[in-house]
């Protein structure tokens, strides 16, 4: 580039295509971190910024390395684990706590990304976090995303 050339600093359409798309994108993770206990479905999510579900789910994955469904599934585990340590609800009451409409699911999920079922992890839990204060618990027990538990790894 010569002295006195003007360069064009606008950017693409892509470009700005794709930075509006990661916008929306956030916005919808985020809403699935504050409302991760409602019945919130792709569709739903879509439609609150606009998209097709279609795009929104490929452009999540892109963006996140996980589909929204995974996302939000995640978010339900991490609640649902420190609702269990507390050891004052059922496993059943902690499912529809966290927004989950199927014990089966819940349980089968909760057990991928954990390692053991939310049952077991409601009675060995209290007995790992004694005297461990809530907030280093809730760091150092975060589910695994994006691969599944060892089968023998323990809250």
């Amino acid at each position: 580039m010569g002295r006195g050339t003007i360069t064009n600093v606008t950017s693409s359409p892509a470009t700005t295509q794709h930075l509006r798309d990661l916008a929306l994108l956030r916005r919808v993770r985020d809403r699935m971190d504050r409302e991760y206990a409602q019945p919130l479905d792709v569709e739903a999510l879509a439609r609150g910024v606009n998209m097709s579900a279609g795009h929104l789910s490929r452009q999540f994955r892109l963006a996140y390395g996980e589909s929204p469904y995974s996302y939000l599934m995640t978010r339900r585990i991490e609640r649902a684990m420190t609702l269990l340590r507390r050891g004052d609800l059922s496993v059943t009451d902690v499912c529809f706590t966290v927004g989950c409409s199927s014990l089966g699911t819940f349980s089968t999920r909760f057990t991928e990304l954990v390692g053991v079922p939310p049952s077991v992890y409601r009675r060995e839990a209290a007995d790992d976090a004694a005297g461990i204060p809530p907030c280093v618990t809730k760091q150092v027990t975060r589910p695994i995303r994006n691969r599944e538990a060892q089968a023998s790894g323990r809250p």
